[in-house]
């Protein structure tokens, strides 16, 4: 349990037990929609916490009470982000891990600045727009994700790496000690990993012997409760710590990773140990723009996030939302039209920019989105959108990158005010089902646009040579007036990330909720196709009312996995979403 201060039980009130209904919508719309990311494992009711010295909320218990120890140890909240990763990649090996990509962001609080870190993987050397394509056919994303052809080369070790060095204040080596001895003497297999291994939806894992041996020995899947051990991974982590990151991009353990992946029985790659060595993670600047009294800071292309969550927040900007209500009807009709606009623009215009001559920076002017947000309207039917045009003389093809993220989010402020925004990834669950020394590969990859050309023109998210795949991935944060560090938050769940963590703030800032209510609230998403709204919770009854308002509904798990942080009058007030096993912990 964690030392708090003051702890308050969310009710069970916000999630009823209305029978679930799917409603109608277009063949087009429900194949996007039917993209998840990975299947619900039930609702935990979850308390948040109230501390005064620092806070850590991560993904699960092991891996929190690996950042506190950090913490507590004299570690900032970088150094705890080390530790939590490690511990991640042993007790949650479905979502994140070293074998992934990531983006960080960290508040330096006495230099009061923000930096950020793109730790995103990147494609092959050899590596080209038709990757995807076999036979002069575009693969289908189930086939294209399985195996090593998907595989992207790893950035999260680089990235905390790069992160340590400028804020770290711990030995590196310092940092694995904990996820070593847990991996040496085994964790206790969670009701999750048990729920996600039992659905059988990764053919990988059974396909690939060193996966099948590992996730399920003597034939049967790992069960919740059980003591698993993890010994290669114990030694792989034990060479980085003590060989620095660069151990795992040189050397053997990069000849072993690019090995399993041009060897790979299914769909062979293309990677080479070349490729890692040559890696580099990117400190990008950061996105930060205004929002009524406050700032809304997120990342950069690659990632998405940043442009498409604050560009929804920024378009609703002109209603006064508090006098409609957390998710009224209203609400959710003004929500599903600025969310619509913005995935409009991110599908046909975000990517890899460093690859172009093309930035971000028209997505989110003011002026253009005050002219995309004219559209919006309470009276208005809700209709999918076509995107807008804030770049003259650019004709690109729609994007049809599928985007099946699981993923993990870490929320820390330490004890000097520093803080991590971390978001990490291997994108489909058990990413490419491809494992070696201990952890599985991403199938990043297949976040690019599987065919490259679209609409008669090169779809900007098309696989390049050393490109880095657009993200959803949407780590933020949020200051107040005083340019104080107020909210850090966000989310696992694929493209739904940039709804999920835009609603959580509208719900902090507009609504005036604690965190712990903001990432309870049932949530809604619209991608620019239909407005889904939570499985099992109360806004189920007002489908009806939306649909008379123009939107095609569904009703579905939506498996967030928010985790966050508020700041508010000298107390950190930790976060974790019901949805998942995530815990805050503190002191």
């Amino acid at each position: 349990m964690s030392k708090c201060t003051k702890r308050k039980t969310i009710k069970s009130i916000l999630f009823s037990t209305a029978t679930a209904c799917i409603l109608s919508a277009s063949v087009q719309a429900q194949q996007l929609e039917d993209r998840e990311p990975e299947a619900a494992t039930g609702i935990e009711s979850k308390d948040f916490a109230s501390t005064n010295e620092y806070m850590v909320v991560a993904a699960n218990p092991y891996a929190a009470w690996a950042g506190k120890q950090i913490i507590e140890a004299g570690g900032s909240a970088i150094d705890a982000a080390v530790a939590i990763q490690a511990m991640l990649t042993l007790v949650e090996p479905q979502s994140s891990g070293i074998g992934g990509g990531s983006f960080i962001m960290y508040w330096d609080n006495e230099g009061k600045k923000l930096h950020t870190f793109d730790g995103r993987e990147t494609a092959p050397g050899a590596a080209s727009p038709s990757l995807f394509v076999k036979d002069r056919e575009v693969m289908s994303w189930r086939d294209a994700v399985v195996g090593g052809r998907s595989v992207g080369v790893p950035g999260v070790l680089k990235a905390l790496d790069m992160a340590h060095k400028k804020f770290g204040k711990l030995e590196w080596e310092a940092l694995f000690t904990d996820s070593i001895m847990q991996a040496k003497n085994g964790f206790v297999v969670s009701p999750r990993l048990e729920k996600l291994l039992s659905l059988n939806m990764h053919p990988g894992i059974s396909a690939f012997p060193e996966s099948r041996n590992y996730f399920k020995p003597k034939g049967e899947f790992l069960k919740s409760g059980s003591l698993k051990k993890n010994p290669l991974l114990a030694t792989t982590l034990e060479t980085i710590a003590k060989e620095g990151a660069e151990a795992f991009y040189t050397g053997s353990l990069a000849e072993k990773i690019a090995e399993r992946v041009r060897l790979s029985p299914i769909n062979p790659g293309l990677l080479k140990a070349s490729d890692l060595e040559k890696y580099e993670a990117i400190e990008r600047s950061p996105m930060c723009n205004p929002y009524r009294e406050f700032k809304i800071c997120g990342m950069a292309p690659p990632s998405s996030g940043g442009v498409t969550m604050y560009s929804i927040i920024k378009a609703l900007e002109k209603f006064d939302l508090s006098k409609y209500g957390a998710n009224s009807e209203e609400f959710i009709h003004l929500f599903s039209q600025a969310s619509a606009l913005a995935f409009a623009d991110r599908s046909l215009y975000i990517a890899d920019l460093d690859f172009l001559d093309v930035s971000a920076v028209p997505l989110i002017n003011p002026a253009y989105i005050r002219e995309r947000a004219e559209s919006i309207s309470l009276d208005k039917p809700f209709a999918v959108e076509n995107a807008g045009k804030p770049y003259a003389n650019l004709h690109v093809g729609q994007d049809n990158a599928y985007e099946k993220m699981s993923t993990s989010h870490i929320s820390i402020v330490d004890k000097q005010g520093n803080s991590v925004s971390m978001t990490s990834s291997i994108e489909f669950m058990f990413g490419s089902g491809l494992f070696v020394e201990g952890f599985l590969l991403n199938n990043q990859l297949t976040d690019f646009s599987l065919d490259p050309v679209n609409d008669n023109a090169p779809v900007l998210n098309r696989v390049q040579a050393n490109k880095r795949p657009r993200s959803a991935m949407s780590p933020s944060m949020v200051f107040n007036k005083n340019n104080k560090l107020m909210l850090v938050v966000g989310s696992p769940g694929g493209s739904r990330i940039i709804n999920y963590v835009a609603h959580t703030i509208l719900n902090v800032l507009d609504f005036d909720m604690s965190i712990q209510e903001a990432i309870s609230l049932p949530r809604i998403t619209n991608r620019n196709d239909v407005t889904t709204l939570e499985k099992g919770t109360n806004i189920e009854a007002l489908a009806k009312a939306l649909e008379a308002r123009g939107h095609t509904v569904k009703i579905s798990d939506l498996n967030s996995g928010l985790h966050g942080i508020l700041i508010k009058d000298g107390k950190y007030y930790g976060g974790a979403d019901p949805r998942r096993e995530g815990v805050a912990v503190g002191l």
